[in-house]
């Protein structure tokens, strides 16, 4: 029935061996390239999330600093409305700089690294199906 010794039909050809062996690897290397991708969009992701909660808390922060101080000198002076007035003004001046600032630093990091900024279009019609 068999023609051939069995340990011959089981042993494949030293080059069908080399090409099965460069064709895993080629596929074990896209398989890479594709996970090294994936991870690092969502790296990528997570610390754009986390730079957009540094500004919120900054524009937040600064605003509740300016009504704590403002608070601090009605206390102790007794000018009652207006220091309280004039801090949250300066809170609010104080966390736009910082917000600002936070955002020029980001973009610079994005235009050095090769990334270009997209607009978003501005559409009204989002406005008028609700």
């Amino acid at each position: 029935m068999f023609a051939e010794p069995l340990s011959k039909a089981m042993s494949p050809d030293p080059k069908s061996r080399e090409e099965a062996i460069k064709r895993l690897n080629v596929r074990a290397s896209d398989l890479e390239a594709a996970t090294a991708q994936k991870t690092a969009e969502a790296i990528s992701a997570t610390a754009v999330t986390s730079q957009a909660y540094k500004i919120v808390a900054e524009l937040i922060g600064g605003v509740l600093l300016g009504v704590a101080i403002g608070f601090v000198v009605d206390r102790f002076a007794g000018t009652t409305p207006w220091g309280l007035i004039s801090g949250t003004l300066l809170g609010f001046g104080l966390s736009i700089y910082m917000a600002r600032r936070t955002a020029n630093r980001l973009m610079a990091q994005a235009k050095a690294s090769g990334i270009e900024p997209q607009s978003i279009p501005f559409d009204d019609d989002e406005d008028e199906e609700r």
